[in-house]
């Protein structure tokens, strides 16, 4: 029967599964083959470097065979110049995640975009119904990378934002991984489901083989959410967002004391000095809690159509009870 939904009437795709537009990891190969296995893929924008933007759309125009796509910002991280350059390449959509989204709305319509605003908590729905979001993702502290210091879990998040937000389509994201959670959302009123792990762990994505492999083999018990690792590296994420991520030998020496970190200069330049000697990754590895259930390394294109087989599957199954 397929799964058809607001979302994907919305955008013309065949499955309503999007991928997280994770910065650096989601690049162009990545983002191409979500969008050609029938999804819609999302460029990781992130704070819009130009240089990385400019290598990556190519090869998503590639890779992406004339399908729908986007762009996602970490909205705090940006201005304007740098979202009318990405609108210069007529993405279908572009996503605004992590603050006020407001001054890049009508860029973004006068452009012909549809705007996905992701939100964290009930302030920043309302928010983004107010500014006439196209479509919302309500993400739950299960995600993998930054979300809420004090939000809520998916599954009691997501059926608020949806009837907060109604009509206006609403994907679930934080700690999807496979199609049973993509049925979930679906139950929970949801009109699609945008992931992230579960694709960072594919061929196509821009991920060093050692964090894939983490990946892999990690539980969700390996993960927490944290502000330690944003601090030592000097990252000026807002911290009202902290990070999910696997565990890292510098997290466990500074747990709980980040306000002592942010006033340690050495300390932090200690963190920089085992990533250049290369004792320590060079980024975070970002990890949800639903890693449990990610054991192989697929194409992202081939990970669309199982994903989306497994929740029809799944919601059929549950029809028939």
């Amino acid at each position: 029967m397929g799964l058809s939904t607001a979302f994907t009437e919305l955008f013309g795709v065949e499955h309503p599964i999007v991928l997280a537009p994770m910065g650096g990891s989601a690049g162009g190969a990545l983002a191409g083959a979500v969008s050609r296995g029938g999804g819609l893929g999302l460029l990781g924008g992130g704070n819009g470097d130009q240089d990385w933007l400019a290598r990556e759309l190519p090869v998503l125009a590639d890779e992406g065979a004339g399908k729908p796509w986007g762009i996602g910002f970490q909205t705090w991280a940006i201005n304007v110049g740098a979202v009318s350059r990405a609108l210069e390449h007529r993405p279908t959509a572009m996503m605004l995640s992590f603050g006020d989204p407001s001054p890049f709305v009508e860029h973004i319509r006068s452009a012909g975009a549809a705007l996905i605003i992701q939100v964290t908590d009930l302030e920043e729905a309302r928010r983004a119904v107010d500014l006439g979001a196209d479509v919302i993702v309500a993400q739950g502290t299960e995600a993998g990378g930054h979300g809420a210091r004090h939000g809520r879990s998916t599954l009691p998040f997501v059926p608020v934002v949806v009837d907060l937000a109604a009509p206006v389509p609403v994907l679930a994201a934080g700690g999807i991984a496979d199609g049973r959670g993509v049925a979930a959302a679906l139950a929970l009123g949801a009109a699609g489901a945008l992931l992230g792990t579960r694709f960072q762990a594919t061929t196509e994505a821009l991920l060093a083989p050692a964090s894939a492999k983490a990946i892999v083999a990690g539980r969700g018990e390996d993960t927490e959410r944290n502000r330690v690792l944003d601090i030592a590296r000097s990252s000026r994420w807002p911290a009202k967002y902290t990070a999910r991520t696997l565990g890292h030998p510098f997290l466990d020496g500074w747990r709980g004391r980040e306000d002592e970190l942010a006033a340690a200069p050495h300390a932090q330049q200690a963190y920089q000095d085992a990533v250049v000697r290369g004792e320590i990754p060079a980024l975070p590895q970002w990890a949800s809690e639903a890693i449990d259930l990610i054991n192989d390394l697929p194409s992202a294109a081939d990970l669309v159509g199982t994903l989306a087989a497994q929740a029809e599957d799944m919601l059929t199954r549950a029809g028939r009870r």
